[in-house]
């Protein structure tokens, strides 16, 4: 039995309505899983061919460990002083992007810590002989938003002097990452080390002035409230009005519990598709919403029936499998996934910035 409210709400949206943040919390609190697939559907096949999604195959490489920032649900990074360090060079970054070439694969993410003794320039330089030995075939995102908004006040840069630093190497996307949750209290209770809500989205907004592309990311399943969810929603679509839309997609993925101070049990997959159904309803300013592969495996197709269009075939993670996340590479496996939802993937390019 659908009540009034939620009635009301779900009528709104299948006439093309902006739904409030009080709306989106009826919702979550209210409506049922099929209700919600409906709907997210239905704004979905709005902006995309139905019966269809696109996806990409990409390695996230993460080039160091080292890490001061000491947020308690990361598995991956190790202080300075700590063994087990790594910093990789030149050529076993290259060996790493070789490896997804070998796949077949056209994307390459780099992930690594905020490491106290690389300046932006550093960044710069190793990017720059990327981009000299391997030209156009592949396309990069080069940093987060949290690393590089450390390294630019480490290197005492300005964010967009920062940006303009990094375009002049051939940068050409920062993605959203390190956003997490983006409400304060949730940051000040976890990742201290990181940096305000206010300041993160500054500094996406000068990598988007500079004309880089940059992305929305968010995680769920630590011990975030429903509030603190909504905030993050709620702060991003703002944030996307405010830059006419210059965000290009939404990833939601979930934390993975494990060889971590935080610990915690994981997130069920009926939750993660449903919070994907509320991103797509509410996110109506942001076009390609994404489902993980990286962390919830196969399952994670499910969620094209929750509002996603697009996923990762990925190769590797070192920071989400240090925590428990499992890859295949059974790439003809996972695409059976999608068919078996009802949805036909069809291999696409990188997203173009802006």
């Amino acid at each position: 039995m659908i009540s009034p409210t939620v009635g009301s709400i779900a009528d709104r949206i299948r006439s093309g309505a902006v739904i409030s943040t009080e709306e989106a919390e009826a919702l979550w609190t209210h409506a049922g899983d099929q209700l919600l697939s409906e709907l997210a559907t239905t704004v979905r096949d709005r902006l995309h061919q139905p019966q269809t999604a696109t996806y990409i195959k990409m390695a996230i490489v993460n080039y160091t460990n080292v890490c001061v920032a000491k947020c308690d649900y990361c598995s991956f990074y190790r202080l300075p002083h700590q063994s087990g360090t790594y910093l990789l060079d030149f050529d076993q970054v290259c060996a790493k992007i070789d490896a997804l070439v070998a796949f077949g694969g056209k994307l390459v993410g780099f992930n690594g810590g905020f490491h106290p003794q690389l300046r932006l320039h550093d960044y710069a330089e190793l990017f720059s002989r990327i981009h000299a030995r391997y030209g156009d075939d592949l396309a990069f995102y080069e940093m987060t938003v949290a690393e590089f908004m450390f390294s630019c006040k480490l290197s005492k840069i300005p964010y967009d002097e920062g940006a303009q630093i990094l375009r002049q190497a051939g940068t050409r996307w920062i993605t959203g990452g390190g956003a997490e949750i983006l409400d304060d209290g949730f940051r000040r209770r976890h990742s201290p080390g990181k940096y305000t809500v206010a300041d993160y989205f500054l500094a996406q907004r000068a990598i988007l002035a500079a004309g880089l592309g940059s992305t929305a990311t968010m995680v769920i399943g630590f011990d975030e409230t429903l509030a603190e969810r909504l905030n993050h929603l709620a702060s991003l679509r703002s944030f996307q009005d405010s830059v006419g839309g210059g965000l290009t997609s939404f990833l939601c993925w979930t934390y993975k519990p494990w060889n971590n101070v935080l610990g915690g049990t994981e997130l069920s997959i009926t939750e993660y598709l449903r919070w994907l159904a509320i991103s797509r309803i509410y996110l109506h300013n942001i076009r390609h919403i994404r489902t993980s592969v990286l962390t919830k495996n196969e399952a994670a197709l499910q969620g094209l029936r929750y509002g996603a269009n697009d996923f990762d075939l990925p190769t590797e993670d070192e920071v989400t499998q240090m925590a428990g996340a499992t890859i295949s590479h059974d790439f003809t496996q996972v695409l059976a996934a999608a068919r078996t939802e009802g949805y036909e993937p069809i291999l696409r390019d990188a997203f173009q910035p802006g």
